[in-house]
């Protein structure tokens, strides 16, 4: 034991207790924060990844699209449908939704009654989505087919519906909906 002008000094046994504990209350003062902070990060990495997933997708994605979407862009897709696909792009002019799907005869009837309009607004071999938008959605509608084809015109802020029916097979009618509104 060493002393000192203050009285006997420490012994080795407790310096090192002093500088371990020491040691141990900046290793936790500075590393619980520091690992919250490293899994915070990756966390957030993580969930930023997923959402660029998601909004970096490129052509239809199979699903429905979600209910704030269908009442957005005025898609009212009916049941029954199947093969259901959507995709949807905005930007600072114009936002669009590209929906299709396959019906039967009573849901194509309803999907039209739904957009206000009925089966005799539909033009044969009229095909009224234009080469941009089949570009952008990856459909191509070739010059030989039971096409018929409208556009439905609404005042903004509502949405312009270009709407192409295949009705290559009568009883169950594809349908390729192009919804675009100016935000």
């Amino acid at each position: 034991m060493r002393t000192g002008p203050d009285g006997p000094g420490e012994d080795r046994g407790h310096m090192i207790r002093r500088r371990a504990l020491t040691l141990l209350i900046i290793v936790l003062l500075i590393g619980i924060p520091a690992g919250y902070l490293v899994i915070s990060a990756n966390q957030s990495r993580d969930s930023g990844k997923d959402k660029e997933a998601k909004y970096s997708a490129t052509g239809l994605t199979e699903g429905w699209p979600s209910k704030l979407q269908r009442r957005l862009y005025q898609v009212p897709v009916p049941h029954p449908a199947w093969h259901v696909a959507y995709y949807e792009t905005n930007n600072w002019k114009t936002s669009r939704l590209y929906v299709q799907f396959e019906t039967s005869t009573a849901g194509l009837d309803a999907f039209l009654a739904g957009v206000g309009v009925t089966r005799q607004d539909l033009k044969q071999g009229h095909i009224t989505i234009g080469d941009r938008d089949q570009r952008v959605s990856g459909w191509r509608f070739p010059g030989s087919g039971a096409w018929w084809g409208l556009v439905h015109r609404q005042q903004n802020p509502a949405p312009t519906h270009d709407i192409v029916v295949d009705m290559t097979n009568p009883g169950y009618p594809w349908v390729y909906v192009v919804s675009r509104t100016v935000p």
